[in-house]
């Protein structure tokens, strides 16, 4: 079943951190203007609202996660996801913004036509399976990078001979009692190394069962700095210092891992030395392959999961899986390991733009033939932003400025009378997969869905928030884009509606 076609100036698809950052923006720059969020889910939050594991919360602090026009005000840097939740609805509620979110409406598809300049949206209901259409004069995806309906668990052999419960961390069951358990975490990323000492905390026994050991690092759970500018300063002042502070740390470390990496795998080495019982295998559980920063580095706040370590609540076995087992998991080195509940920590599906089908004048958009322009357009697409975050700091960094770029967009085409924007790759520019900094196996396995990138600025991806703020916030808005003016604009269809 289908229904009218509606007009909206700007859509916005997704209501988490991107989709109602991008809101307050279009909200504030141009209150006249008509503009609607579609939201897949039953409710606004992304990643926040999804993720119910224990012990969820930020992986990185909240001074640089948090909005720049929003400061945060908790008392933890390294906040509980539902203090995060309670950010993000507190900041669409302040807003509007929630007047503006059309929940259960999945994009599925948007076609656009340079002969009328504009995106014919279609979304599906997930409450009513209904099919609603909207047409709107520009398209802004904010609705992450991966998939909310499916986790990653590779393909174990032996799953359906284990008795207890196998659960990834992306679907966990309310009410799950670990008291008294054996838990085995299979996977050594950021979500492993916060299930772990929250589990134990629960009254479980942990063992973090890992192929390859990833870099951990214990980082202060509260900002002193943050807390004491606040006793001076008004809150949006104190916030700014800490917010720039944490920046230039961020960029310092990342960039000193680039360039030195053996000094930093030795000073990351000597912090979990501190942390570590005497004698601790670091070589082994603690020492990956790569460089750091070739993958995030996973944060400890306060040092927990060391913590639970050293009080031999927490145990880690570098191995690879044989077969699960009635009992829990028979290892490739011959070892065995019980387990009365087994959690699959193995990772993200990616997904671009929501699984959105992109199609431009009849054409489907193939990934492999277009360029991310400054990471936030697509070459050859018009009237077309989105965001992805860095995978080096904190996503919202990357938000804000790709939602200040916007308004200067819109304002620029406004104010000249234009009514398409295109970013235009000349021919002589190389391309790349997006991410070739930054290749764990989430990236790698879907490398395909993603655009390319160019070999020279302003197609090149710089995972760098300093150079991004200059050229985002500061730069030229023409440069590699093309503008037009209409031609004619075809009448709205009989029946349709205006918002």
């Amino acid at each position: 079943m289908t229904t009218e076609t509606e007009h909206v100036d700007v859509i916005v698809v997704g209501a988490g951190l991107s989709g109602i950052g991008a809101a307050y923006h279009l909200r504030q720059a141009f209150p006249g203007r008509s503009f609607a969020v579609l939201e897949s889910r039953a409710a606004l939050g992304g990643t926040w609202d999804l993720f119910r594991y224990p012990g969820i919360r930020s992986d990185s602090d909240m001074y640089t996660l948090g909005y720049r026009f929003r400061p945060w005000l908790g008392e933890k840097a390294i906040a509980d996801g539902h203090t995060i939740l309670d950010y993000l609805r507190d900041t669409a509620r302040e807003n509007g913004i929630d007047e503006r979110i059309r929940y259960n409406h999945r994009v599925v598809r948007a076609e656009w036509s340079s002969s009328d300049n504009r995106w014919t949206v279609r979304a599906e209901r997930t409450d009513t399976g209904e099919v609603v259409t909207l047409t709107t004069d520009f398209l802004w995806c904010c609705s992450g990078y991966y998939r909310y309906d499916e986790g990653y668990t590779p393909d174990f052999a032996g799953t359906e001979r284990f008795a207890g419960p196998i659960i990834h961390p992306q679907h966990w069951p309310d009410e799950l009692d670990v008291a008294g358990k054996h838990v085995v975490i299979v996977g050594s990323g950021a979500t492993a190394v916060t299930l772990g000492p929250a589990l134990t905390a629960q009254g479980a026994h942990v063992t973090m069962l890992q192929r390859s050991p990833s870099y951990i690092i214990s980082a202060p759970e509260r900002d002193d700095l943050a807390h004491r500018a606040r006793k001076w300063l008004p809150a949006k002042a104190a916030y700014a210092v800490a917010r720039a502070k944490n920046v230039a740390i961020a960029t310092a470390v990342y960039q000193l891992s680039q360039r030195y990496p053996e000094r930093m795998r030795a000073r990351i080495r000597g912090w979990q030395q501190r942390w570590l019982p005497p004698g601790y295998d670091i070589d082994t559980h603690f020492t990956p392959k790569y460089n750091p920063w070739d993958q995030r580095l996973c944060l400890a706040p306060n040092g927990d999961f060391f913590r639970a370590i050293r009080k031999g609540e927490l145990d880690i076995v570098t191995d690879r899986i044989e077969t699960f087992t009635e009992r829990g998991l028979a290892l490739a080195s011959g070892g065995r390991l019980d387990a009365d509940i087994i959690i699959t920590a193995t990772g993200l599906n990616l997904l671009a733009f929501g699984g959105m089908e992109l199609v431009v004048d009849g054409k489907p958009v193939d990934m492999a033939d277009h360029l991310a322009y400054k990471a936030m357009m697509l070459s050859g697409v018009p009237n077309f932003a989105f965001v992805i975050g860095y995978t080096n700091a904190s996503w919202t960094l990357k938000a804000d400025l790709v939602s200040e770029y916007v308004v200067r967009l819109l304002r620029h085409m406004d104010a000249h009378g234009y009514t398409r924007c295109m970013p235009v790759r000349d021919p002589s520019v190389g391309k790349a997969p997006l991410f070739t900094n930054f290749m764990p196996g989430y990236v790698l396995r879907a490398a395909s869905m993603f655009p390319m990138q160019g070999d020279r600025a302003p197609w090149a991806l710089h995972m760098n928030y300093v150079r991004d703020l200059i050229t985002l916030r500061h730069g030229t808005i023409t440069g590699a884009m093309r503008f037009e003016r209409a031609v004619r604009r075809e009448p709205v269809a009989a029946g349709a509606r205006r918002a």
